[in-house]
């Protein structure tokens, strides 16, 4: 990491810290846990997939709520084309005032549902790479991001201790939404008390246009 990295990560925390209660980002207040639960294991995130092979531009962060993990990959990988999906008005005013400050280009906030955002043609099947942290069940997040992704495109899910029966659970929703498992990787990720899991989920072929299905149902009846 850059100096001049270093030092907008800084900016970024403060901002968090400054802005959190307003805006209900982060449990997180402590300068040290938001460093590693926050930035540190976003960049963990990233090496992951980018040893897998999978990392790719475009990619769109789906729930991203304060920018985690886009904003903070788009900080190291400035290249990187990113969508910041976020469906919490509040948070995605958050999100441009950090995009603001930080001086960061190429990025694009939008304020929708997963469910209702896959289905405009400027965004279905356009994406390399579909990221999540921490957004839903595997079976619910399978079907409302591998619609985001072009065929070759790779779902890069972070996962805990439940990553192995979630995985189980969503074998229907990866096969229905045009999608096969490509790696289940543990990585090292500082504080964390267990190691988390990246799954990677390949788009082998296109999703059916019925998916996903309207908001809240996903959750509700999972394939």
């Amino acid at each position: 990491m850059t100096r001049e990295q270093a030092a907008a990560f800084e900016r970024y925390r403060d901002l968090l810290i400054a802005e959190s209660s307003r805006y209900g980002l982060t449990s997180l207040h402590d300068p040290g846990a938001i460093q590693a639960r926050h930035f540190e294991e976003s960049l963990a995130f990233l090496d992951a997939i980018e040893r897998a092979g999978a990392f790719a531009s475009p990619a769109i962060d789906i729930g991203t709520g304060a920018g985690i993990p886009g904003i903070p990959i788009k900080m190291v990988r400035p290249q990187l084309v990113i969508t910041l999906l976020e469906a919490t008005g509040k948070k995605t005013e958050f999100l441009r005032k950090a995009v603001g400050q930080l001086g960061l280009e190429r990025v694009t906030i939008v304020s929708a549902r997963a469910e209702e955002l896959a289905h405009d043609p400027v965004h279905r099947e356009h994406y390399a790479l579909a990221m999540a942290k921490a957004v839903a069940p595997l079976p619910v997040l399978v079907e409302i991001s591998l619609p985001f992704l072009a065929p070759g495109g790779y779902l890069a899910a972070q996962k805990g201790s439940s990553a192995q029966r979630e995985l189980a659970e969503a074998a229907r929703a990866i096969e229905v939404c045009g999608g096969e498992v490509a790696a289940v990787e543990r990585f090292e990720a500082p504080g964390a008390a267990v190691k988390p899991v990246l799954i990677l989920i390949r788009k082998v072929s296109a999703t059916p246009e019925a998916y996903p299905r309207r908001p809240g149902i996903p959750k509700k009846r999972p394939l």
